[in-house]
């Protein structure tokens, strides 16, 4: 094969020479025919603009998704929402009342159509699409996010698409918003979750130190309600979780024996206990927890003596890996628990019961267990120093799947965490957000509720959200944008003409 010769430096330097030629000749063109010309050199101007109308409404009609440059892709859809809806096969309709195409809302919404065509996104005026108008009962006036799936459908209000942190900045919750509505509308089976009331300073109402669970739970494709057994009498049967929060006072006889029955029927629960500061006489619940071989609770706390392990300057707020072991927690890392107690298992027994155990969250060799929550001492005599557990999965095993009878085995899970502040609007101080807002705490509890619901699909890493303020422009600011806007574009105008004179006189 003959070589191929290499271009002698001669004939590339006569092509560059060459291309400077064609470039000055094009230019001067522009110059001589185009610009000595005030007619000319307006249709020139005419000429340009109308091509970029044209290329603009072209890159238009392609409905690009825009460029995300937030540090958290705020305005993108997450693969988690993409995996979620992308098999959907029923024809989903997201209508925007009140919105424009503009808004940051309906951009966001748009790219659930480029991940799966059956659901359609559009925004409609109630005055031209009077059906939608009568079934929902909506005007114009009305700022909504309707998600329909034939007769099922559900409505967001614009307000349901913020909600605020403790300093009052805003946060967009509108991804999980609709992702929860699509999947709502389509699921066969909306899990119940009931919060055990009258036992606990916690709750879900505003003020009531989880409010913000109730925030993400609505977010999430359940149905979810507080329950007090002194006025219910009973365990409603479409419970598919029970959640209870560090019990304060002891269970009475009647919530005693209504847990006692829900476990033996294969009832899950998820357990949030914080540490004891004295020591509590408890006999009904600890009565629950051994139906999971599980010992009381002790008063006290687990800190941690590894500097890594350790959040904000606060021995008793620790920062911990999950294990990674189970469905709840494979996909989450880092979890901020602060005065959390240690989870006291009876070994012996476990076999016994037909009960096992995976471990959630662990503590780290160099971890103490304080009895005395008022020692501040850096010293760790007396202390116990251990491997702590501080969450767990049990599955106990009810009755086992037989071939005489054909019954399916009936097993009951309990999601234990052996901290409950994790979990709250609680600040350590005003410039840290509220403790739930801390790495996966939110996650490892929203997952543990999906994986107790039998909801796995629900299992993900939630969107991450960052706060974002308002900005308000002051006069001074105003006046620097109007001159950007409008003074500098008309000075260049101005400067081009004057050039332009001048050497049309030359």
């Amino acid at each position: 094969m003959k070589k191929k010769e290499k271009i002698k430096p001669e004939k590339s330097k006569k092509n560059k020479d060459n291309k400077e030629k064609l470039g000055a000749r094009f230019v001067n063109t522009i110059k001589k025919r185009w610009l000595i010309s005030g007619t000319n050199t307006i249709l020139l101007i005419a000429i340009l603009v109308a091509i970029t109308i044209l290329i603009n409404s072209f890159v238009q009609s392609l409905e690009l998704t825009p460029i995300d440059f937030t540090s958290n892709k705020q305005y993108t859809l997450t693969d988690e929402s993409k995996d979620r809806i992308k098999d959907i096969e029923n024809q989903i309709n997201i209508y925007f009342v009140g919105f424009t195409e503009e808004d940051a809302e309906y951009t966001l919404a748009k790219q659930y159509n480029k991940v799966n065509p059956n659901i359609n996104v559009e925004i409609i005026n109630t005055d031209e699409r009077i059906d939608i108008a009568e079934k929902y009962n909506l005007t114009n006036e009305y700022y909504v996010v309707i998600v329909e799936n034939g007769e099922r459908s559900k409505l967001i209000s614009s307000e349901d698409l913020y909600t605020t942190d403790a300093d009052w900045n805003t946060i967009d919750l509108t991804e999980e918003k609709i992702t929860s509505a699509i999947l709502s509308v389509v699921s066969e089976n909306i899990p119940k979750v009931y919060f055990l009331d009258g036992y606990s300073d916690y709750s879900l109402e505003y003020g009531g130190g989880m409010y913000y669970l109730s925030v993400y739970l609505d977010n999430e494709v359940l149905e979810y309600e507080e329950l007090n057994l002194l006025t219910s009498n009973k365990i409603p049967e479409d419970c598919d979780t029970l959640v209870i929060t560090t019990p304060t006072k002891d269970f009475d006889e009647l919530t005693t024996k209504e847990i006692s029955d829900y476990i033996e029927k294969g009832g899950n629960i998820l357990w949030l206990n914080g540490a004891y500061a004295t020591k509590q006489e408890l006999p009904n619940v600890n009565k629950i927890l051994s139906e999971y071989a599980i010992n009381p609770f002790e008063e006290g706390y687990v800190y941690e003596t590894d500097d890594n392990r350790i959040a904000l300057n606060i021995t008793s707020c620790i920062l911990e890996d999950t294990t990674g072991y189970t469905e709840i927690d494979k996909n989450l890392k880092d979890v901020v628990l602060l005065n959390s107690t240690k989870i006291n298992v009876n070994e012996d027994k476990m076999e016994e019961m037909n009960i096992e155990k995976s471990d959630l969250i662990t503590a780290s060799d160099k971890a103490f267990f304080r009895k005395d929550v008022s020692n501040t001492s850096s010293s760790t005599d007396g202390d116990e120093q251990n491997e702590f557990l501080l969450a767990g999965l049990f599955t106990k095993t009810i009755s086992e799947n037989t071939e005489e009878t054909e019954e399916n085995s009936i097993k009951s899970q309990l999601v234990l965490i052996g901290e409950n502040n994790f979990i709250t609007d609680n600040q350590l101080s005003s410039n840290i957000y509220p403790m739930i807002y801390l790495e996966n705490n939110k996650d490892i509890v929203l997952n543990s509720i999906a994986y107790l619901t039998e909801q796995q699909s629900g299992i993900t890493i939630r969107k991450t959200h960052t706060a974002t303020t308002s900005f308000t422009a002051t006069e001074g600011d105003k006046a620097f944008i109007m001159k950007v806007i409008f003074i500098i574009p008309i000075a260049i105008i101005i400067v081009g003409i004057v050039v332009w004179q001048k050497r049309r006189k030359k």
